[in-house]
This record gives structure tokens, sequence and C-alpha cells, in this order.
């Protein structure tokens, strides 16, 4: 049976009161250059997505109305075209993202058997997103497990195995390369450390199969500790990516306080194993970085059999919303927005379904714009 420590009374409203790093994504490698328009206020580009997408984004955007956050939205549709046999993202959607440098994406499903590949993986490759930042923090009055998960992992999002190279050599051998390269593995190091140090993490341990992959991890090993020697006062190690898995679910604890980086496959794996120490998906926010632009999104599915509902549980998003607040420097109304929701969901009396309550995906909404 696994070890827990329970949350009551006086340790939970302490716990809940507490300073908290909270659901940061801000480098000096990746700043906002977002500009306020004449009435004071900075457009985002929202991607409401497919499935529950709509209504979990209609939540958003009632918590900003709420919460006056100086943010005006410009929904764009994402619906994928071919071009020259390859998935390409409308030109609409694609200038205003580099417009407005910023982005809330709901879920996206991708069109089965069109010869569609991954939408997420085309915005990440149409953007140069090169650096995924997943949060996993324990939400404070929400019993899992364990209560001591507060851990970031940044996992490299261009390369490694997701290149997409694949071909067949002969009938019936297929092979995949996995591409690795020192540009990009010190890059998406630099951000991690960076990350570290804006954050107050004290370590950045490199997750990695060099005892396997000895030319490609080990690449991205070395990126790693020559950056390392430009941060003296952060701790750097390194791990093999088997014995993490088993480490952090066994007790999570002494992954507090410090950063993960890793190659792309990796992190894939990692950080949604890492989702279920604290409750799953649905209350795992991400952020993926770019130089130019970056957006922010829910990492769970589309969830079609539910769309309509109104069962939705839009967490994911209002956490990755709150990341992306931080992102454009506007702390304060992200401190507001993410104390009104924890609280909300420490209450337990309007939390959806897939939290143990009863409420709709209003009515949940709703609790957390009283809170405000």
């Amino acid at each position: 049976m696994l070890p827990t420590r329970s949350l009551v009374g006086a340790a939970r409203t302490a716990l809940y009161q507490a300073p908290r790093r909270g659901y940061a994504a801000a480098s000096p490698t990746a700043a906002f250059a977002g500009k306020k328009d004449a009435s004071g206020k900075y457009t985002v580009t929202l991607i409401p997505g497919d499935g529950i997408g709509p209504e979990i984004s209609q939540s958003i955007k009632d918590i900003y109305t709420a919460a006056k956050v100086p943010i005006q939205w410009e929904e764009v549709d994402v619906t994928p075209i071919l071009v020259n046999g390859k998935t390409a993202i409308p030109d609409a959607a694609i200038q205003s993202v580099k417009k407005n440098t910023v982005a809330l994406k709901g879920p996206l499903a991708t069109p089965i058997g069109k010869g569609h590949v991954s939408l997420n993986l085309t915005l990440r490759r149409t953007f140069n997103l090169f650096a995924n930042v997943r949060p996993c923090l324990s939400i404070p009055g929400f019993k899992t497990a364990y209560d001591n998960v507060d851990t970031v992992l940044i996992r490299e999002n261009t390369e490694g195995e997701y290149s997409g190279i694949e071909h067949e050599v002969v009938d019936g051998v297929v092979q995949s390369i996995k591409l690795i390269t020192w540009d990009a593995s010190e890059r998406v190091a630099r951000y991690a450390f960076n990350y570290a140090q804006s954050q107050g993490r004290n370590r950045v341990t490199a997750v990695h199969k060099a005892n396997i992959m000895k030319m490609s991890d080990g690449m991205f090993l070395s990126a790693c500790r020559q950056v390392a020697k430009d941060y003296p006062n952060i701790k750097y190690d390194e791990d093999l990516l088997d014995r993490v898995c088993l480490q952090i679910v066994t007790n999570p604890g002494p992954y507090s306080d410090r950063v993960m980086v890793m190659p792309n496959l990796y992190g894939d794996i990692l950080s949604d194993m890492c989702a279920g120490l604290i409750g799953g998906l649905g209350l795992t926010p991400s952020g993926n970085i770019g130089r130019d632009a970056s957006i922010f999104e829910a990492v769970h599915g589309s969830a079609p059999d539910i769309a309509g509902k109104g069962l939705a549980n839009p967490t994911a998003l209002l956490l990755s919303s709150i990341m992306m607040l931080r992102h454009m420097n506007l702390g304060d109304f992200a401190s507001k927005i993410e104390k009104a929701a924890l609280a909300t969901i420490a209450e337990g009396k309007s939390i959806t379904g897939d939290l143990g309550g009863k409420a709709s995906t209003k009515e949940y909404t709703a609790a957390i714009i009283s809170k405000l």
C-alpha cells in the first residue's frame, strides 16, 4: 500500500495559504513580447479546440471577465489542411499566433484516416516551440496518494523519436530515426537552468538512457553538462529514466524543488506519469515555449463522449492559462485566479465528477468566480 499523509483542518488551510511557486512559465530565453492596445489590453490567440474544448474555453473566458484580466481574445480555427500531402495549420491561425506571440489552446483531435499527422506536433513545429513545461504540484485539499509532489518537467519538444523520420527498409521492416542535435539539446538545457533559477529551484536533473543510447543521449548529456557550468549556484545531476520512474512513484518527496530536463519521448512518458501522482491530466497544466511565440494548453484529450453535456473539468486549461499570465508578467491576476480555483477544489462543494463532485462545468466555474 502506498504511504499517505492526510491534510485536514488547520493544516490544509495553512498549506493553501502558504506562498507557492505556482504554475509559472518564465525564462529570459523566452520573454513575452506582446504589447497593450489603446484600451490597455493584450490580445491573446484562443484556440478553443475540439470536443469539450469550446466548453472549457468558455469557462476561462468567463473567469477572466470576472477577474478583469486585461486580455481580449482572438479566436482562431486550426482545422488542418493538407498542403502537398502534409498537414498544415490555416494561415489565419499562424498569423494570429505570430502577431500576439502567446496563445491558449484547448484539446485538439487529429482527423483519422485523412493523411494528417498530430495537430499538436504540427503546432510545435510550425512555431518552433522547443520546450514543453509541465509543473506537477499537489493540489492542496485534493487527496491523492501523495501530498508532497512539487516538481517541474521540461521536455525537449522538437526532435528525438518524434522527429517524424520513418521509412520502410524492406517489406515488413520499418526504421524510425531518433534525431538529437547539439543545438536543440543546449537550448532546452539552458531554458531548464534559467527556469530553475527564476523559480528558486535549486537542482536540475537530466533524465536519460545514455547507457543504451550512447551517442544520442550521450550528446544530450554533454550539452547539459556544458550549460551547467554557467550556473554554479544550481546543483546538477543525471539519472536514468527507468530509475526515475520507479523512485518518483515510490516517494516523490526527494524530487521536490528540482527541475527535470529530458529528450522528447522520455518527457512525454514521465510527465503523464507524474500527472497521475497529483490526480490526473485534468489537473495538469502545460506550456510550450518558443523564442518568438508560446502556446499554453490542456494536455488531456478532447473527450467527445461528454462534449456538450456540461460535465467537463476546465481546471487543466485554467491552470495552463495561469502559467500564461505569469509568462505575460500578469502575476497579480494569476495569483488571484489561482487562489480562487484552489480554494474551490479544496472546499469540495462545487467540483466536477472527475474530481469526485457532482457540479456541472458552469457550476464549477461559477464557484471559482464567487471567490474572486
